[in-house]
């Protein structure tokens, strides 16, 4: 209350010194105050005291209503704000720009960029009505038509501070006379509320995009740890049965295939629960799963392997390459009455790794198409694993059989530690079929 009554107290004392100046000048210019046409000098100078504490109680009503209290800070035409955004300079600075840009009755807008500076102009309006700006406020219809607001984006470590400069768009003399209002206390509590809100909503909406992130993480895991354990479940409780049989009848062989499926399982299951291997972890593996399937076939599996050890430890989606030489098996080399030879090929070409797994057995017919669930099941590793940038395609092989294979993009492995190498044993093959 003090506050306001300095502020009409200031006011009024200046108008009326003006007036009595004005006075002064009209006497020298008439014959005097008491005689025509002094009389008139005398009511205008009534008048316009009367707009001025109108002018004063308007500003003064409104600057309560709008701050809830009345004070020097709220009481003036021109206010400052400093605020500071969790944002580097040039989120800061586009920040700024959109909020400033959305604010109403806008005349000028001029932005540097270089800078980080930016000034709008924005024409009053009468707060209650739709007439320029004040009915009772006269003068300032004539002095304050426009607002202006000035800011300016200071770069720091981790964070922009923002200064804004809210004043009407006229000289400092117009603080001894006229008031605004309230309205650039008004824009200055609309963008400083703004800029708070905005700067809220991104980070909530950043909160939400890594809890979402780490949902479609733990997603992902589940799929893939679901895809692994639906890869050829029926293997071991074949292997075992096998194994039961020949104990029997050949207890030497069943030893070597109880001895292969150890090695099998020491080779799987450390990665069960990891969807990224290596390729020479999966030539391992599938050594060890072929080991076994030739105690069951014979001589009628053969395996030929040209992968270079310089590209044993690239990484590579957990079982992707035992998916592929399981079917090779099942759908190419055991319907075949003589069996037949698969071939694992890995290159490096380009900044793509390409791996083939091919054979020459029955090859794409209409009751082995290369749609069954293991196929299904690596196309969806490979796509939540790599991304769409991976992918699997499967060709006729000749002159008979299916060549499969994984494109994906080539990494640079980490110089790997110095382990024993992959023990493959590569059968004869009388000569290597050509692969598309």
């Amino acid at each position: 209350m003090l506050a306001s009554l300095f502020l009409g107290f200031r006011i009024l004392a200046v108008w009326a010194l003006m007036l009595v100046v004005g006075g002064f000048l009209w006497s020298g210019l008439f014959s005097g105050m008491d005689e025509p046409p002094g009389w008139i000098y005398g009511l205008l100078a009534m008048t316009l005291m009367v707009f001025t504490l109108s002018a004063i109680v308007g500003h003064i009503r409104r600057v309560s209503l709008i701050a809830d209290r009345l004070d020097t800070q709220t009481l003036g035409n021109r206010h400052r704000r400093q605020v500071e955004l969790p944002l580097d300079a040039a989120t800061a600075f586009r920040l700024l720009e959109q909020v400033i840009g959305q604010m109403p009755r806008l005349e000028g807008f001029e932005r540097s960029v270089g800078t980080l500076q930016l000034r709008a102009t924005q024409r009053r309006a009468d707060p209650y009505g739709d007439r320029p700006p004040s009915r009772w406020n006269l003068l300032a219809r004539l002095a304050i038509k426009r607002n202006q607001i000035t800011a300016r984006v200071v770069p720091g470590t981790d964070t922009s501070s923002v200064t804004l400069l809210f004043e009407p768009d006229a000289g400092a003399w117009v603080d001894l006379l006229l008031l605004d209002e309230g309205s650039n206390f008004e824009n200055a509590e609309a963008v400083t509320h703004a800029l708070s809100g905005k700067v809220a909503e991104q980070r909530r909406e950043e909160r939400e995009q890594a809890a979402r992130t780490e949902a479609e993480k733990e997603l992902t895991v589940a799929r893939l740890n679901l895809l692994h354990a639906q890869v050829e479940p029926h293997f071991l409780y074949n292997t075992l049965a096998n194994a039961q049989v020949l104990t029997r009848s050949d207890p030497e062989r069943a030893e070597q295939m109880l001895g292969h499926l150890i090695h099998y399982l020491r080779s799987s299951l450390p990665g069960i629960d990891q969807s990224v291997s290596t390729l020479g972890q999966e030539l391992e593996r599938v050594h060890a799963y072929l080991e076994i399937l030739r105690i069951r076939m014979g001589a009628r599996l053969a395996l030929h392997i040209d992968v270079p050890e310089s590209l044993y430890h690239v990484a590579l989606p957990s079982m992707s390459l035992q998916t592929l030489v399981e079917n090779a098996i099942k759908h190419g080399l055991e319907p075949k009455s003589g069996g037949g030879t698969v071939w694992i090929l890995a290159r490096e070409l380009g900044g793509q790794l390409t791996v083939t797994v091919a054979d020459d057995g029955q090859g794409i017919t209409t009751h082995s198409n290369g749609t069954g669930i293991g196929l299904k099941n690596l196309r969806e590793r490979l796509r939540l694993t790599c991304g769409e940038q991976a992918s699997l395609a499967m060709v006729s092989n000749f002159p008979s059989g299916v060549a499969a294979t994984i494109s994906l993009p080539y990494v640079a492995p980490a110089p790997p530690p110095a382990t024993a190498k992959v023990g493959v044993v590569i059968p004869p093959v009388p000569e290597y079929p050509h692969v598309p």
